[in-house]
């Protein structure tokens, strides 16, 4: 078997204010993401159904002899494989039922702090499965803002993303500018928040999507498409997520003068979490794509991530706590200072014991599979 792993220099394009902090927390420590991504592993399994009819409907019409596939914000952990391994095998089966040969795979990593470093264990576990004759692999990095050209005009049949198009390129610049904080006491939209708040983060999602369709509409090939997962809302905002309680303790800190209260009120996470028909409405004025399906995947961000023991309540905030601050940590420390960080995440893990079980802590997970026009 040949691989190839090849790094493309390639400028961000995010805000570089933005840019510097919207990461995870790198390395393979307790708090990193690499090791506290479960939850979206188990997102990721729950759609494969999609991912998996949308490949083989893709690679069943055009038979590539080297099937192209880019993962955009992928994860920095072992799930940025995962999708590859889904992708393969269901190729692989395809093509044995139909007695045609295995096409070659090139994959494109929109992000690989860590990948990389996976790639000999992948390449040996592939080897061992599909053996000797399995066509050949080949993994290259591609760093950049997906808000934006990463690729060739008609070079790519398949776009994945997986937990990441909720985030925006940047903070709506009304609320940055704004003389008067519109979102005292928070920072993400909550139950109270002003509707002047909602339209700034509703525009900026409208901007920041239709960006994305347009560029990735320039990148794929004739009867290419994408399979994208991001976290929504329901119509009636009546979920709470992870940034809301986050904001419930740095508000209760703020109120004991354990931070500055103007820190909280002037900050904003740079996230919108859209509902499903903000969704079709994007996908149907930028006109590139048809929507082949789209479902809502309802989970409980508590009860779904792994920890020790299920029947102890302390020990489940506790996992819970850790796995937010490997994604939320960097961008809050950036805003809020290192010094405060184990007691926010603290504060929020018994924010999670008091509202598991009264209040609804679930997301609703917006699946697509959606196919350029021709």
């Amino acid at each position: 078997m040949q691989y190839v792993l090849l790094i493309h220099e390639h400028l961000f394009s995010l805000a570089m204010a933005v840019e510097q902090v919207l990461h995870m927390n790198g390395g393979e420590g307790e708090t990193s993401y690499a090791s506290n991504s479960t939850f979206q592993k188990k997102v990721i399994l729950t759609a494969k159904h999609i991912l998996e009819e949308s490949i083989m409907r893709l690679y069943c019409d055009i038979f590539p002899n080297c099937l192209k596939v880019a993962d955009l914000g992928c994860s920095s952990g072992p799930n940025a494989l995962l999708v590859a391994s889904n992708i393969m095998n269901t190729i692989d089966a395809v093509s044995q039922n139909m007695s045609h040969e295995t096409p070659m795979f090139q994959f494109f990593l929109n992000d690989f702090n860590t990948t990389f470093k996976s790639l000999p264990d992948f390449y040996k576990r592939l080897e061992q499965e599909k053996g000797h004759k399995f066509s050949p692999c080949f993994f290259s990095g591609t760093p950049g803002s997906f808000y934006g050209r990463l690729f060739p005009n008609h070079s790519i049949h398949f776009f994945h993303s997986s937990y990441s198009l909720h985030w925006l390129s940047k903070t709506p610049e009304v609320l940055q500018d704004a003389l008067e904080p519109l979102n005292k006491g928070a920072i993400y939209l909550t139950r109270t928040s002003p509707p002047a708040v909602h339209k700034a983060y509703h525009a900026q999602f409208q901007q920041d999507f239709t960006l994305f369709l347009r560029s990735r509409s320039f990148e794929l090939l004739p009867g290419g498409a994408m399979v994208l997962t991001l976290i929504g809302r329901d119509e009636l905002n009546e979920l709470i997520n992870a940034w809301v309680v986050i904001g419930m303790a740095l508000n209760d800190m703020a109120t004991e003068k354990l931070m500055e209260k103007k820190k909280l009120d002037s900050f904003n996470i740079p996230s919108y979490c859209p509902t499903s028909e903000e969704i079709r409405k994007v996908i149907e004025e930028e006109g590139s794509f048809d929507v082949q399906s789209l479902e809502t995947i309802t989970t409980d961000w508590v009860k779904t991530i792994d920890v020790i023991d299920d029947e102890d309540g302390d020990t489940r905030a506790e996992g819970v706590a850790t796995f937010i601050r490997a994604v939320a940590e960097p961008i809050l420390k950036s805003e809020f200072g290192e010094e405060i960080m184990d007691e926010l995440f603290n504060r929020f893990k018994n924010k999670i014991i008091q509202l598991d079980g009264v209040e609804k802590l679930e997301v609703p997970n917006l699946v697509m599979h959606i196919t350029k026009r021709i």
